[in-house]
């Protein structure tokens, strides 16, 4: 029997931007409650929802002011408690965002450590003295721009922060800090919780002897900064998996809940992250299909090497979008390539993670100079960094304020609202949300997608076709990646279409033909 985490699908809400209930322009949860209908008319598992901790939202949330509370822009403790019930009485789980390796700077714990060297909180974050020429004592850079130490003139120190000077990194070595975010976890997991996304998990110890990080012989101009150096020294250290572990026996405690990293690494280091005896995370995020070219060749050689990686018993997953990079539509190409990668997604063997927006053709919205809201792209101008453009207001309808608020939004919803919403989307059987709707129906009723074998077909420039079985049932999904028609190969007998991204397939004389950008899942 398999856990609900492997059979089901993963559904990503940036919680400032799905649903506001009080016409501030943000999203709350209130706003997400109001929703939960359509997650269910959808056909989703699982709801993660981004931070809503209390924060000063130097990074949205992702720099906690305190672990166990709402921040007020959301709502309240009871408003949580009320979305947990109603999550549960739809029987549809909650994944909480988990942020262990940093806090913000305005947390009481930063506050007292950073208030004298002798407070007992003082080792809780990782302060070090100045090289003997005054400087920071590496050379490590921030994810966000500018060096990863910043000065303290009052207690004549630096601290260590891995993203901005906000956001300082908490010290994983002290015993104390490691009980203190475990309570944390289980704060929340007797309020119901069903698991963690844990946020950053290869960033939680650095090198204890602060060796400098060398240069990347691989970075140019155009990207980021902070890849002129190979993290060596900064990122996925030894001690993380270990605790990891610890983590996970946390989780335990409580029956059937998940832990989901985020760690954005090669196939051989993340497969690390399942943990000795798979006692790490049960979903390390796998982020390989988000910068993999939309061609037929890459695409199945990214699948193929996965699952040729995986540890014995792991459970693959798959992401094609987040609220770090450019939306799917914006990346693969275009609408019908988007189609396209809804049947990849949502067909492959293992548990999906679909962003909100994403099931109706969401795109980037351009965001003008003066509403630009994301702290990196304001200390990175200019190289594509910024993430405002994926995180904005969920289109509902093509009224004003695309049914998201009835104030002004927080970011500006750009002109595709008007024909690209849940409503009328909703009303046309061809739509991206129709077609996703399918596809998680179709999953749902057929094992062989949820949670049987998978096994490669075909490939070829245009053509990547595998099969998903389970027991006697063989289903085939047949992807054409170019925008010409393209014959089905090798096929060993007949057919039945169960879907299809388009008005469905064609025989030409005794071939089957699929139409440029076609998917489709047939019964063998």
């Amino acid at each position: 029997m398999a856990h609900w985490w492997q059979s089901g699908v993963i559904y990503q809400i940036y919680p400032r931007s799905f649903q506001d209930s009080n016409g501030d322009g943000i999203g709350d949860l209130p706003g997400v409650i109001a929703r939960l209908d359509y997650l269910v008319e959808l056909g989703v598992t699982a709801v993660w929802i981004s931070p809503i901790y209390p924060s000063p939202m130097a990074d949205f949330g992702y720099d906690v002011a305190e672990y166990c509370n709402i921040d007020a822009v959301f709502g309240t403790l009871a408003n949580f408690d009320q979305l947990v019930g109603e999550l549960h009485r739809r029987d549809l789980k909650l994944i909480l965002d988990f942020v262990p390796n940093h806090t913000s700077i305005e947390h009481e714990w930063f506050r007292a450590s950073r208030s004298s060297r002798l407070d007992p909180k003082r080792d809780w974050y990782i302060w070090r003295d100045p090289r003997p020429d005054g400087g920071p004592p590496t050379n490590w850079l921030s994810e966000f721009g500018g060096p990863a130490w910043s000065w303290d003139a009052p207690t004549q120190q630096f601290y260590y922060h891995a993203f901005l000077a906000d956001q300082p990194d908490l010290n994983w070595r002290n015993p104390q800090v490691q009980e203190a975010m475990f309570d944390v976890m289980r704060f929340w997991l007797a309020r119901g919780v069903d698991g963690f996304r844990v946020d950053a998990i290869h960033m939680l110890f650095e090198s204890e002897q602060l060796i400098d990080n060398p240069p990347n012989p691989a970075w140019h101009a155009k990207k980021s900064p902070a890849r002129r150096l190979l993290r060596l020294y900064s990122a996925d250290q030894p001690e993380t998996h270990a605790m990891i572990g610890e983590m996970r026996r946390v989780a335990d405690e409580f029956a059937d809940r998940v832990l989901i990293g985020e760690a954005n690494l090669p196939y051989d280091r993340l497969m690390l992250y399942y943990g000795e005896s798979l006692g790490g995370f049960q979903l390390p995020f796998n982020f390989h299909l988000l910068r993999t070219p939309w061609q037929s060749l890459p695409i199945a050689a990214v699948v193929r090497q996965y699952e040729a990686a995986l540890p014995v018993g792991g459970w693959p997953n798959w992401v094609l979008g987040n609220h770090d990079l450019s939306r799917l539509v914006n990346r693969v190409g275009g609408i019908a390539q988007a189609r396209l990668a809804a049947v990849l997604l949502l067909t492959l063997r293992g548990t999906p993670t679909i962003y909100y927006g994403d099931e109706i053709g969401m795109r980037d919205v351009e965001i003008p100079p003066e509403c630009v809201r994301d702290p990196w792209e304001r200390n990175v101008p200019g190289l594509g960094l910024g993430r405002d453009p994926c995180r904005t207001p969920m289109c509902w309808t093509a009224q004003a304020g695309a049914g998201f608020t009835s104030g002004v939004p927080w970011l500006p919803l750009g002109g595709e609202f008007t024909h690209s919403n849940v409503a009328d989307e909703r009303a046309d059987p061809g739509s991206f949300l129709s077609l996703y709707r399918a596809l998680l129906a179709l999953r749902r009723a057929e094992p062989a997608l949820s949670v049987g074998p998978y096994r490669e077909r075909w490939t070829d420039p245009q053509l990547f076709m595998y099969e998903r079985i389970e027991g006697t049932r063989r289903l085939l999904v047949a992807l054409n990646f170019s925008d010409a028609p393209c014959p089905l190969a090798q096929l060993d007998g007949p057919i039945r279409i169960l879907l299809s991204t388009h008005d469905g397939i064609r025989p030409r004389g005794s071939t089957m033909i699929l139409d440029g950008y076609e998917g489709i899942v047939a019964e063998l």
